[in-house]
């Protein structure tokens, strides 16, 4: 359902439908009249956004994530579309409720967003779920994730850039992971790091296709 542009580059989405348009509840009139631009894969292409979101609720995985928000990092985004590519089912934003929304490519209107005043708040409500918190840190004592079952209803928990996960979800979580390293660098880009922890996820608990994903 791609085309091609007239001078060679791949054009994004789709043009207005041909008319007749089809009969499905689904289909949103703006889009088929004047074309889906939209970031989603193309099978979505011309639902309405409220459809989107309730055919991914039917195939959401048993995970969630969170992500500190102490200092306006600007890698939250990368994680937010890391997640909905992973159909995480919901993100958690802990401390401030504004964030840079840009680096989510405008995926976080087709997830859930949960909001946490502070890390006491996001420690109490996974405890209320019978959620492990997983926090993903380079710290003392951290354990491999290459080699750490990570449970299904997991909690996957990130810091900011630079200072990493906060002393109090480090104390309060159920284990504490740390991603391989091979280099000389101390760390990795946080939203490299949830990436990865979120993929470690999907390869323990997800089906994934035999065959060519595309």
């Amino acid at each position: 359902m791609r085309s091609a542009a007239a001078d060679g580059a791949r054009e994004v989405g789709v043009g207005p439908h041909p008319e007749p348009w089809p009969e499905d509840p689904r289909l949103d009139p703006a889009l088929l009249a004047a074309g889906d631009r939209r970031n989603v894969e193309d099978r979505f292409r011309y639902w309405r956004r409220e459809a989107i979101i309730a055919e991914l609720d039917e195939h959401r995985h048993d995970l969630h994530v969170a992500i500190e928000n102490l200092e306006h990092d600007a890698n939250i985004g990368s994680v937010v579309r890391t997640a909905n590519a992973f159909a995480v089912a919901a993100f958690h934003i802990v401390g401030r409720r504004r964030w840079n929304r840009r680096g989510a490519m405008v995926t976080d209107r087709y997830q859930h967003e949960i909001h946490h005043p502070d890390a006491a708040h996001l420690i109490a409500w996974a405890r209320a779920q019978g959620r492990p918190l997983i926090a993903i840190d380079l710290v003392e004592g951290a354990q491999p994730i290459e080699r750490t079952p990570l449970p299904r209803n997991a909690v996957l928990v990130v810091g900011q850039e630079g200072p990493g996960v906060s002393a109090e979800i480090l104390a309060a979580a159920d284990t504490v992971v740390g991603i391989t390293q091979f280099g000389s660098t101390r760390s990795i880009n946080v939203a490299a790091a949830a990436a990865i922890a979120m993929h470690s996820w999907i390869l323990q608990h997800a089906e994934v296709p035999a065959g060519p994903l595309r």
